[in-house]
């Protein structure tokens, strides 16, 4: 948030999905919940951009009030959109409401730009434009120079809780690297494929055929399991 604010004299500043960069925070909501609200963002927010920042609900009258009031600088914070389970629903109207409080959108959350989510995916059926922010723009950048070009060895890190969401990344970078390190919940997919125990571990059963795959296209290209060991579980 402070670096991303270093330009005072710029004549727009961005607005967009930061998800959680903004507000680290660990679990998720079930419905409103205080100690996840976006409140204690606001005077640290008005101090980094010099105005009154302003919070509310992020759909409904008030808030849709609040934004047609705003002033040419004024700067609206709106709430933690997991408050409301259309959210990751990925509910139309909730979308539609969303969409309405502006006139375009900017992802600049790389983090949680692969979520189909109302307030990621859903928003950019109605707002035109709806674009990537610099940011996203800047580790898009990187990731394609760093994966077309790699310095050997290239070594790759591959976080998560579920492998269904990580499957492309994963096919893609067995292709192209000499280490891969698995991080996340979604090691315990691998493990149990390798016929290890893991107890109440999360697994996607529906999975378990795919991670072999994966285990057995690595091994026959040396990135893992086969010594010396590859791949590393953290």
């Amino acid at each position: 948030m402070d670096t991303a604010e270093q330009e005072k004299n710029t004549k727009i500043r961005r607005s967009n999905h930061q998800g959680r960069k903004l507000y680290k925070i660990k679990g998720r909501p079930k419905g409103v919940t205080p100690k996840y609200r976006l409140k204690p963002l606001l005077s640290r927010l008005s101090e980094l951009l010099g105005v009154e920042v302003v919070a509310n609900d992020c759909i409904g009258e008030e808030v849709e009030a609040q934004a047609a009031a705003l002033p040419e600088d004024g700067v609206l914070l709106l709430e933690n959109v997991r408050f409301h389970k259309e959210e990751e629903k990925k509910e139309h109207e909730f979308a539609k409401k969303l969409a309405a409080l502006v006139d375009l959108y900017v992802n600049d959350a790389f983090g949680t730009a692969h979520r189909a989510h109302a307030s990621i995916e859903g928003v950019t059926k109605y707002l035109k434009p709806a674009v990537a922010g610099f940011l996203m723009q800047k580790e898009l950048d990187y990731l394609v120079g760093a994966v077309a070009n790699p310095k050997k060895p290239f070594a790759a890190i591959v976080g998560g809780s579920k492998m269904s969401s990580k499957i492309g990344v994963i096919e893609s970078l067995l292709e192209k690297v000499d280490i891969l390190i698995l991080g996340g919940g979604m090691i315990f997919i691998f493990y149990k494929a390798q016929g290890y125990s893991v107890g109440s571990s999360l697994v996607e059963e529906d999975k378990l055929e795919l991670a072999t795959t994966f285990l057995e296209k690595a091994k026959t290209k040396g990135v893992f399991p086969a010594p010396p060991h590859r791949c590393c579980y953290c």
